[in-house]
Order: structure tokens, then sequence, then C-alpha cells
């Protein structure tokens, strides 16, 4: 198994939706997920920023938390 970074720095666009996709398991199945019914929304939606190179995914997470934990 290859452990790859996903950090923006080390990744394109594509490889960053793929990370998402294969993460999330978004198959429209919502397996395991959690994103929609605890306030996320769309993996997709949630991660765009990821995506588009703008946030890392622990930054994201970290803003997504801190909604929770008070």
């Amino acid at each position: 198994m290859e452990i790859r970074s996903i950090l923006i720095k080390d990744t394109t666009r594509e490889e960053r939706q793929k990370i998402i996709s294969e993460s999330m398991d978004c198959g429209g199945g919502c397996e395991n997920c959690s994103s929609c019914w605890l306030g996320g929304g769309s993996p997709f939606t949630m991660y765009q920023d990821y995506i588009d190179g703008k946030k890392e995914i622990s930054e994201i997470n970290a803003e997504y938390r801190a909604r929770w934990v008070h």
C-alpha cells in the first residue's frame, strides 16, 4: 500500500476530487459518511475549497468540528 500526501501542494484538482470521492464513499449510497445528516451537506460541497485548492482537509474538518464543540 502506497501512502501518498493529500496536501494541496502535492495533488492536482482531479486527484483531490478522487480523494474526496473515494474517502467519503460517495456512490450515492451514503455509506457511513454522516456528512449530510450532520449538517455538512454533500461532501463535494463541504470539501469544495479543498478540491479548488483553497483550504486543506484538516482546516475544513477543524471548522466543521468547531460548530459542534462548544
